[in-house]
C-alpha cells in the first residue's frame, strides 16, 4: 500500500468536509470537524492511518498530538467577520514533534506532497513542531486574511 491508500483516510476527509448545516439536516452530513492521520506503527511502513477523529475545535485536535509521532491534522473551522458573513475554512496541520525520529523527519517533506493529492482542499497549512505553533487565535487571524473579503475593516487589527 502507498502512503494514503487506506480508504478510511478518504472517508474521514469526506466526513470533515461534509458540514452539518442544521440540527434537522442530518442526511449525509457529519458532525466530525477534524481528523488526525498518523503513521501506522504496527507495520513500520510509510502508510498513514486515521488515528482519531473528533467534533471539537483546534484545541481538541492539538491535545491528540504526540511529541514522538509525526502526524497530519485536518480541521474545519467556522469563521465570521459579522453575523451575516459566516464561512467555513479548512486547515491542514503538518505536525513533526520534537521527539520524532530522524529518518521519519527526513521523509516528511516528500510524503506531504503525496498526502496533498488526497487532502487537497484547505485554506492554510500550519507547519508545527511545537504545541505553541498551533494557536487558535493565530490560525483564525490567518484564515481571515486568507479569506479575501474583510467586511469588518473598521474594527479589525490586520
Amino acid at each position: 500500500m502507498g502512503l494514503c491508500d487506506n480508504p478510511e483516510i478518504q472517508q474521514a476527509y469526506d466526513d470533515v468536509r461534509d458540514e452539518l448545516i442544521s440540527i434537522n439536516d442530518t442526511v449525509d452530513k457529519s458532525e466530525t470537524t477534524w481528523m488526525l492521520l498518523e503513521y501506522d506503527e504496527a507495520t513500520k511502513a510509510d502508510e498513514l492511518r486515521v488515528a482519531t477523529k473528533g467534533t471539537g475545535d483546534i484545541e481538541e485536535l492539538k491535545g491528540k498530538l504526540r511529541d514522538d509521532a509525526p502526524a497530519f491534522g485536518y480541521i474545519r473551522v467556522p469563521i465570521a467577520n459579522d453575523e451575516l458573513s459566516q464561512r467555513t475554512k479548512f486547515v491542514l496541520i503538518s505536525w513533526c514533534g520534537p521527539s520524532t525520529k530522524v529518518m521519519r523527519r527526513a521523509k516528511l517533506g516528500v510524503q506531504k506532497g503525496e498526502l496533498k493529492k488526497v487532502i487537497n482542499s484547505f485554506s492554510i497549512e500550519i507547519p508545527a513542531s511545537d504545541a505553541a505553533d498551533i494557536d487558535a487565535k493565530d490560525i483564525l487571524l490567518q484564515l481571515k486574511k486568507a479569506g479575501g473579503a474583510n467586511y469588518d475593516r473598521q474594527t479589525s487589527n490586520y
